[in-house]
């Protein structure tokens, strides 16, 4: 029996795909150990989407081998795509395994200690990832979190933003069955998790390859698994990964609102608040088409919570752009912002672009982003003072000396149940939704 680490960076599709290689590994016999101990065998699911995923990636593969000079090191995913030079320099990695070949991980690594006395990547090609037109299967019957499970059902991107590698790492829009779909979250479901999550690298292209129609008439087949998940047995809640706000319509905001186990949770990716921007970005959207998607939601549904992702210092982003930009955030006034630094991409259209601005220019716009989120989740999140909130119980933490049982409400709000002085008896089980009265704020992110 081998011992096996599992280390994952990036995205929860990236999540997702470790937590099924790691299933695989076990039905062969593997033996599945922590990734900072001794084992033989290291797989890390590798990330490229900035440099700084790159470096992240390199940096725990070389860790692997210092670990254990005789491991085997494999290098699984993204930074693989996109870096096959550098990968197969690299003399810290036996094993180079494509996107398109996570789900054959155990054949490849049985294969490869077979013939273990070739320690070189010589004649391991990478695959094409481009060559890949059928979505990749994997049935999970667990996942590393206990009470919300991520599911993937879309892979690859067509939409080729001009600041992004993606699209040559994941290649072409394949989505997932639904049959396929609806049978792993019904197995999710009677193992007892109460949420599920629907992930893929670009969600609202779901479906478009099944009949070729256009983006975002493809919205319905999105809208379609949703319904059908809806009627699971078990399942309490369903949240939505990342959206295009091109996919908010009228009727789409209408079918979601009219499921209960919906959660009015929605990430509407923006990257910028000003349309001379967004057109560099290659972005298909101006920035009041995104508004009118935010006020439909809003329309639908009751204080909805609307997160976002934002770059700054994009190329030729002027400080009246970012002002634009500004000020756009705070007019739409998001529950949270996820703020990043344009990271410049080798072989994106960006990279080539004229007025690339300055990392300390980046750094001030930056904070000054940060700062408005942070005001404006507080804002958000101050609206339960004085009500009460529906959580799902997910960990139990201590917190200033006391200890609380802590969950998300649908919207992903923080809060907390004070059990110090609780029966056991009397103790709500982790994993159940339960309604408490909102006093207070328990720390800047957690109220109880």
């Amino acid at each position: 029996m081998k011992n096996v680490a599992l280390y994952n960076l990036g995205c929860k599709v990236n999540s997702y795909e470790t937590d099924g290689m790691r299933q695989m590994l076990e039905e062969k016999g593997y033996r599945i150990v922590p990734f900072d101990g001794p084992a033989d065998v290291y797989i890390v699911n590798t990330c490229t989407v900035t440099n700084i995923a790159d470096r992240k990636s390199r940096q725990m593969l070389h860790r692997a081998r210092q670990m254990n000079p005789d491991a085997v090191v494999v290098a699984v995913g993204c930074y693989v795509q996109t870096g096959r030079e550098a990968v197969e320099k690299d003399e810290s990695i036996d094993l180079a395994v494509g996107n398109n070949r996570k789900k054959d991980i155990a054949e490849i690594l049985e294969t490869y200690l077979a013939e273990r006395q070739d320690k070189t990547l010589q004649g391991r090609t990478i695959p094409d990832i481009g060559s890949t037109h059928e979505y990749e299967e994997m049935q999970l019957r667990q996942t590393s979190e206990h009470t919300r499970a991520y599911i993937k059902i879309q892979d690859g991107c067509n939409q080729f933003c001009s600041y992004c590698a993606i699209p040559y790492a994941r290649g072409r829009v394949r989505s997932r069955r639904m049959e396929d779909v609806l049978r792993e979250v019904r197995g999710m479901a009677e193992a007892g998790y109460r949420e599920v999550v629907l992930t893929g690298i670009h969600l609202s292209s779901y479906g478009i390859d099944f009949k070729g129609d256009d983006c975002y008439n493809g919205s319905s087949y999105l809208m379609d698994l949703t319904e059908k998940l809806h009627e699971v047995q078990g399942l309490e809640r369903i949240r939505l990964g990342s959206l295009e706000p091109r996919i908010i319509t009228w009727e789409t905001a209408e079918r979601m609102a009219a499921m209960p186990k919906l959660c009015p949770h929605f990430h509407l990716s923006l990257q910028s608040g000003c349309d001379d921007t967004l057109k560099r970005m290659n972005r298909h959207y101006t920035a009041g088409e995104y508004y009118d998607s935010v006020n439909i939601l809003r329309s639908c549904f009751s204080e909805p919570a609307i997160t976002t992702d934002v770059i700054v210092g994009f190329p030729g982003e002027t400080e009246e752009e970012f002002r634009q930009t500004r000020e756009f955030l705070e007019k739409v006034c998001f529950y949270e912002m996820h703020v990043f630094k344009y990271s410049r991409r080798a072989g994106t259209a960006a990279a080539a672009m004229p007025g690339q601005v300055p990392e300390q220019v980046k750094a001030t716009r930056s904070r000054e982003l940060l700062e408005l989120t942070a005001r404006q989740s507080a804002q958000f999140r101050s609206r339960y003072i004085g009500r009460e909130a529906e959580v799902l119980l997910e960990e139990k933490r201590e917190i200033d000396g006391r200890i609380y049982l802590c969950g998300h409400t649908k919207d992903y709000v923080k809060a907390a149940v004070d059990i110090t002085e609780t029966a056991t008896s009397d103790l709500p089980p982790v994993n159940t939704v339960v309604n408490i009265p909102v006093k207070k704020f328990l720390t800047d992110e957690i109220m109880v």
